[in-house]
């Protein structure tokens, strides 16, 4: 379709009325003759005017996600809604070469595309205080603009740019840019590229800041921040440029202090420059998401920002910026072809993001990071029933809906959960380290090069529109590299892992045989619940025995449990000999634990996590105690400690107070420990014997020899002790007694360290400490002993919780006065009154927590809040704190606040769909319901946490507190009989629809070009969705030929009845009578090619939760249903459509453009 060139953008920003001017030019060179309408996309701008190379030129606006089901529609099921949102996402998809704004190009022009001419398109436009693309801050203070910090910035969840204006918001179309801005004087406007110059106007009050890049960037990838920001220009490399808001100046020196060092760790890993000629870091408050990633640029959350002080904040700051410069070079600089190879993208940074982790923290802590996001990723995949890196649709009916376990469409990303998506780049770069381990890191970072240099080249070259090209990346240009440098195969790994979703969950057990000395191991699959694959193929078991450990691979195969492993040493009881360990090290163990008839001490599969996996392994109890000691995997230790949990003995108490003990071990592994010895003590309550579980420990680690019962002062100049000390207190409060109590001596001794707590000689803040003593207390807290009818009041609590609530006022009023960072303190008190209403021992009352929820709050304290609120709900079935809640979604400043709320209460919903309850009822389901359909356009990620939401409380089919439609033809499509409201059967899936409209070919003027353009109301969806909602017909159509019958109720799109023949449409210079969006979505000329991706992939019937509906076929089968002049069309139409099947399969790996233009 039409590259373009270059785009100019002019914007002019008033920021008191939150409102910005613009206008946009783009320069277009057709690539086809007669080029007559250009859609681009663009949400919520008002459109002044459009004129084409001076021309004037009308257009129709038309964005069918402001409303996705008609509000008058009595739909309420999700199935109805998912698959009505994926049409509307897909109609303006520009992948497909669609958009909300339509241009007619005026007719004296369409000659020009024989010259191959450039179209020069203007659009002026204005966005007044915008719900989404743009966020204002704006602080409710005294004082001028600059003075309050007033600022503004740019977000949005994937391709979000139509948002603030109107482009082309597709990662695979580029172009150079000019962007220039006007703001206030007193502001900096930021953006992407370099900044050419800037320039005052005549009255000195405003300035203009040009910025020009020259590197073909997609819209997507376009960012721009306003403020008045302070400027740090990077003291280690002069072409980084750091912004911050007003006084944090010297939070932003230290934060960024180490930056360079990551951009030397890439470029030298990547051997390749990074990319852009400059790089600039904007930190906002209130940001959308604490990292986002855009050309040259990226915008980073205020909190993140740190002082020399603070400890804990410091590795996740610099993990941000690992992850935002690792985006720099995959996602921004190169782009992608399609949503399909996200993957690839997301893959590639999250892994070299990972190798930045592993040198700069370790390999305890990469290897530490792998496992939890394994385990994250594996837990999900078997709860939602898997996550899928490539789909691919089109090719037969299986494919048509590759995810039938999930509640909404893979399609496009505007309709994936917000969660889904993470895991989704969790899974990616854990393909990516799975590829390695295949191809070596080498070769990888081979191809990663291979890919910079080729897109690096095209990038310098003028436009051709073969070279950008280049810049973007597929599935399938990333496979071939791979096998073009490895000279290795890996498709069964891509097919396995990327083509198909799910992960593999294995059982083991062993037995061993002394007659032949050897391990008989039994490794089971379990295959057939939900998110789990069968794997065939090769596995790594570790065995330790006396001799040393060894490795074998073992073949998985198709039914093959049982494996024989020979085992070397004739366990020989030697006592002075020393046994040598994994990493060469040889160390003394006391062996009288083990089996004296077996040389085995411990077994271990699949330990380099090289397959997608779950393992639960069983193995003897002293096995997983002289694994936890002497294995140096961080892993294996984990894994062992967890195993632990089940066996509470002196020995297991022994192996963990010795881990703890240990300085070299792993400070994570040390923390794990912690917590599992609390396990074990309260496991062992009647027979333990001395001191509460890590009490003596920690006073001899950190309390006076002189005095035990008081703390050192604080100096945490030893990290790993550090987080020890923070540690031990809040497992110590998990003990309990026979009467399953806190221990007297445990809770005194939690008083007296917050009491005794001395920071004032240390060179770091407490505030992480202090907060972790609080949470604590609130570990130590149990039920209270209620009194029959007798009124909690303050007045008659027990004396232990008492002390605790004192110390907890005592600490949130002194947080008041001197806040601590990021207010920890705060947080953790919230956290502890919520916890004493839950055990009853003072009355649940939400309102303390409604007050520190409110907009001006720190952002941590107002999601604890809200949590403790979101918690009452449930607990309550408060129907007025569920509608305070809902309130703050629709009317909160602070996005990110909004999804917290949504994604809290699918968390911990208010009820769910399993349950009866107060709350259900129908005032809810509508008003939830319009929140997902018409409330939440503004901001994708909303909508799908609404529709998460929705899900949790209701499922798929109509929610049970609804009444039945009312009377009215319910058509049960999948027995092709209609009854009169049949009662509803639970998950029937979007089968249970109401008929509504007639049940012939309907005529309906839509919105036509009409004469002035002004009249054209931007905000309000146009009739044409009326339409399409109201006249689902869903009488089975009679079967084209080679066609299978409709039996789902299809989401018409495109029902024409023009009476004019269309073959006229075309060629005539008149306008047709009434034109709706139909006619623009679709060619009416001979289908081409691009369309194949939506119509070969005809729909899979069998009762799927989400029917993708492919315009082209019931725009076809309708046409048959009205007899109408254009019949002939048909015969020619199927045999291109069947020309077509192929030439877009996924394999074939070309790029697709949409010529829709030329219709």
């Amino acid at each position: 379709w039409l590259p373009t060139m270059n785009r100019k953008k002019d914007k002019g920003f008033e920021s008191p009325r939150k409102s910005v001017i613009g206008f946009v030019e783009l320069t277009i060179f057709p690539t086809v003759v007669n080029l007559n309408r250009i859609k681009l996309n663009s949400k919520q701008c008002r459109i002044y005017r459009v004129r084409v190379n001076d021309l004037e030129a009308p257009f129709i606006y038309n964005d069918p996600t402001l409303e996705v089901c008609h509000h008058e529609s009595k739909q309420r099921n999700l199935n109805y809604f998912s698959s009505a949102y994926t049409a509307a996402v897909s109609a303006v998809d520009p992948d497909a070469g669609h958009g909300e704004l339509v241009i007619k190009v005026p007719s004296e022009l369409w000659k020009q595309g024989d010259e191959m001419n450039v179209l020069k398109v203007y659009i002026e436009f204005s966005l007044d205080q915008p719900k989404g693309g743009l966020h204002f801050v704006v602080p409710d203070v005294e004082g001028s603009m600059a003075e309050r910090g007033a600022h503004v910035f740019s977000f949005g969840y994937q391709n979000s740019t139509r948002f603030w204006f109107p482009c082309v918001d597709s990662y695979s179309e580029l172009c150079t840019w000019k962007l220039e801005f006007t703001v206030d004087a007193s502001m900096v406007a930021v953006s992407c590229g370099d900044l050419v110059e800037t320039v005052y106007t005549h009255d000195m009050r405003k300035k203009t800041f040009h910025y020009v890049l020259p590197i073909p960037t997609a819209a997507s990838n376009i960012s721009l921040s306003v403020g008045p920001f302070e400027i740090l220009v990077d003291p280690y490399m002069h072409e980084v440029t750091h912004f911050c808001l007003p006084q944090l100046l010297p939070l932003l020196k230290h934060s960024m202090s180490y930056l360079h060092e990551i951009f030397e760790f890439y470029e030298e890993i990547l051997t390749c420059r990074y990319p852009y000629s400059c790089f600039k870091t904007v930190f906002v408050d209130e940001a959308y998401v604490q990292v986002s990633s855009y050309a040259s640029m990226s915008i980073f959350s205020t909190n993140l920002l740190h002082s020399a002080m603070i400890i804990d904040q410091t590795p996740l700051t610099r993990q941000c910026l690992a992850q935002a410069l690792a985006q720099q070079f995959f996602g921004c600089f190169i782009s992608r072809m399609s949503w399909a190879d996200e993957w690839v993208l997301k893959g590639i940074s999250g892994y070299i993001y990972g190798l930045y982790l592993k040198k700069t923290f370790g390999v305890n802590q990469y290897r530490h990071w792998i496992k939890e996001e394994l385990d994250k990723m594996v837990e999900y995949e078997l709860k939602m029933g898997g996550v899928l890196l490539h789909p691919t649709f089109g090719g037969g009916k299986d494919k048509d809906n590759p995810t039938p376990h999930l509640h909404f469409s893979i399609k496009h990303p505007h309709t994936l959960s917000w969660k889904y998506y993470k895991m989704f780049q969790c899974k990616a770069h854990l393909v990516m380290r799975l590829i390695e381990n295949r191809i070596s890191m080498e070769f990888m970072l081979q191809v990663f090069n291979k890919l910079l240099s080729l897109a690096s080249t095209a990038s310098s070259q003028k436009y051709q529109s073969h070279m950008w090209s280049q810049m973007l990346v597929s599935t399938h240009s990333f496979l071939k590299s791979i096998s073009n440098v490895s000279g290795k195969d890996i498709g069964p790994l891509i097919k396995q892992w990327v083509d198909q979703s799910a992960v593999v969950k294995f059982f083991g057990s062993f037995a061993f045989n002394r007659k032949r000395n050897v391990l008989e191991l039994e490794i089971r699959q379990d295959y057939t619940s939900s998110g789990t694959q069968k794997y065939v193929g090769p596995i790594k078991v570790t065995v330790q025995e006396l001799d040393g450990s060894f490795n074998h691979t073992l073949q998985i195969e198709e039914n093959s449990l049982k494996h024989d492993i020979p085992c070397h040493s004739k366990s020989r009881r030697n006592k002075k000999k020393k046994i040598p360990l994994m990493n060469g090290e040889e160390v003394d163990m006391d062996l009288s634990a083990m089996d004296a008839d077996s040389p085995l001490l411990w077994i271990r599969i699949d330990p380099d996590m090289s397959i997608l996996r779950k393992v639960e392994f069983e193995q003897a109890d002293f096995m997983w105690q002289y694994q936890l000691r002497y294995e140096r995997d961080v892993v294996a230790q984990e894994e062992s400690i967890l195993a632990l949990e089940k066996f509470p003995t002196p020995a297991s108490r022994l192996a963990l107070t010795d881990i703890l003990e240990q300085d070299q071990c792993f400070y994570k592994v040390r923390q794990g420990a912690c917590f599992c010895l609390a396990k074990i003590a309260n496991s062992m309550m009647s027979t333990w014997t001395g001191p509460p579980a890590m009490k003596s420990l920690f006073t001899r680690m950190f309390c006076c020899k002189s005095c035990p019962n008081i703390v050192k002062t604080n100096t945490f100049i030893s990290f790993q002790s550090y987080f020890l000390q923070k540690t031990m207190p809040v497992a110590m409060a998990q003990l309990r007694d026979i009467q399953n109590l806190c221990p007297k001596d445990v809770l005194n001794f939690i008083l007296d360290l917050i009491k005794y707590n001395d920071n004032r000689k240390n060179k770091f803040s407490d505030n992480y400490y202090r907060a972790e003593l609080i949470d604590a207390l609130t570990n130590s807290l149990t039920p209270a002993i209620s009194i029959s009818n007798e009124v909690r009041t303050v007045d008659n609590l027990n004396g232990d919780v008492r002390l605790i609530l004192e110390e907890i006022t005592r600490s949130l009023n002194m947080e008041k006065l001197l806040p601590s960072y990021r207010n920890t303190i705060t947080v953790s008190c919230l956290r502890a009154i919520r916890m004493l209403q839950k055990n009853g021992h003072i009355p649940s009352d939400p309102s303390l927590f409604k007050s520190y929820a409110e907009y001006g709050h720190f952002v941590d304290v107002r999601v604890a809040a809200l949590e403790a609120v979101v918690d009452y709900t449930r607990v309550d079935r408060s129907s007025v704190e569920l509608q305070w809640l809902l309130n703050m979604v629709q009317n909160d400043p602070a996005h990110y606040i909004r999804h917290k709320i949504l994604s809290m209460l699918g968390k911990n919903p208010p009820f769910t769909k399993a349950a009866e309850s107060p709350l259900c009822n129908e005032a809810l389901v509508d008003q939830l319901w319009k929140l997902m359909n018409s409330g939440t356009s503004h901001d994708w990620r909303l909508r799908c946490d609404a529709v998460n939401l929705y899900y949790t409380l209701f499922g798929l089919t109509r929610p049970s507190c609804l009444p039945l439609p009312e009377l009215g033809l319910v058509l049960n499509l999948k027995e092709k009989k209609a009854v009169l409201n049949p009662t509803i059967k639970p998950e029937q899936g979007p089968d249970t629809t109401e008929m509504t409209g007639n049940t012939m070919g309907v005529h309906i003027p839509v919105m036509g070009f009409t004469s002035s353009e002004d009249e054209i109301d931007m905000e309000s969806p146009h009739d044409s969705q009326a339409f399409i909602h109201h006249h689902l017909n869903i009488l089975e159509r009679p079967s084209t030929p080679g066609q299978h019958p409709v039996k789902h109720p299809a989401l018409i799109i495109l029902t024409l009845n023009l009476s004019l023949p269309v073959s006229s449409l075309p060629s005539s210079g008149k306008e047709p009578p009434a034109v709706d969006q139909a006619v623009l979505s679709l060619p009416v000329t001979p289908l081409p090619s691009s369309f194949s991706k939506e119509s070969t992939s005809s729909s899979k019937h069998s009762g799927d939760h989400h029917h993708h509906h492919h315009h082209h076929e019931h725009k076809k089968k309708k046409k048959k249903k009205h007899k109408h002049k254009h019949k002939h069309k048909h015969e020619s139409k199927d045999k291109e459509r069947d020309s077509h099947a192929f030439s877009n399969s996924p394999a074939s790996g070309r790029s697709v453009r949409s010529p829709s233009m030329s219709d």
